[in-house]
């Protein structure tokens, strides 16, 4: 875990003699901060809790994480119940206090201990967090009766205990089961030079195909607005409120906004259509496209 640089051994220090403060001080000071942005009751509230945070990291150091960082994070937890904090709520804010710390935490852990996103819901994170607690257990009452503890029955004890899915049991317990691996590793010998990276599939599309295909894009949509605008100004009304609008007008609805029938907008319709295609395949044709 490394030692405690002297910078945040002095924090240490200093944060355990802080101040104590009673619940009608620490009500006047989040009054003052909330109704007023009074900086100063803001700074001696943070500053009186400061050992809650450092008193959280100890407990969190078991992840092997610097207790430096940890400290950090709980200070930035501490922060963010002072934003959050209603002093007419009832509850002291020491109380809400441990709750962001804690989350702030966790919220750390979970992003740092592995590359890979080890919870992902509530109900994995709390998995996370308590598993090595049942898992000793659960372990221990197994050895008491002489017996081994499969991974099915960990899962099963596990979701029992914490009442989640056993499904996410099973799903935390392999993803803790190993170590994270570099996809650079050499997947057998070195000489052959193989990495595991070179297994997985590159699903984007290669870049001359995504380049020739707007280019493609482009020209048939230059090609389609030249043809649009070459047409009468009815039939041209006609195809945008038909087929370009983001809600688009039935023949009935359109025949009522122009003042003519469903069947002649069909029939102007058609014919503007006609007109497009003709268009496009005279300059698509000439182009030798």
């Amino acid at each position: 875990m490394g030692a405690i640089d002297s910078r945040t051994g002095t924090f240490i220090r200093s944060s355990m003699a802080n101040e104590m403060l009673d619940a009608e001080t620490e009500h006047q000071l989040a009054l003052a901060w909330r109704d007023r942005q009074d900086e100063a009751a803001l700074h001696r509230l943070i500053t009186a809790y400061a050992r809650l945070a450092v008193s959280m990291a100890t407990r969190f150091r078991r992840y092997g994480l610097p207790f430096e960082d940890l400290v950090q994070q709980g200070n930035l937890g501490l922060m963010r119940a002072a934003e959050k904090f209603d002093p007419e709520n009832g509850a002291r804010f020491s109380t809400y206090a441990r709750w962001w710390i804690k989350a702030s935490m966790q919220d750390y852990v979970m992003r740092n201990l592995s590359v890979v996103r080890t919870a992902t819901n509530a109900a994995q994170k709390k998995l996370f967090f308590n598993l090595r607690k049942v898992q000793a257990a659960a372990e221990r009452a197994a050895s008491g009766r002489s017996g081994t503890l499969s991974q099915r029955e960990l899962a099963e004890t596990l979701a029992h205990e914490l009442e989640v899915p056993l499904a996410e049991a099973e799903t935390m317990l392999a993803r803790m089961a190993g170590p994270d691996l570099s996809l650079n590793a050499p997947q057998g010998d070195e000489a052959e030079g193989r990495e595991w990276i070179d297994s997985l599939e590159d699903s984007t599309m290669p870049t001359e195909e995504a380049v020739l295909g707007r280019i493609e894009a482009r020209r048939r949509l230059g090609l389609l607005t030249r043809a649009l605008e070459a047409l009468p100004d009815r039939e041209r009304r006609i195809v945008l409120r038909r087929h370009l609008d983001d809600a688009p007008l039935t023949l009935t609805e359109l025949g009522a906004e122009m003042g003519i029938s469903k069947e002649r907008v069909r029939q102007l319709e058609e014919r503007a259509l006609a007109r497009m295609r003709d268009s496009v395949g005279r300059v698509a044709g000439g182009s030798g496209a």
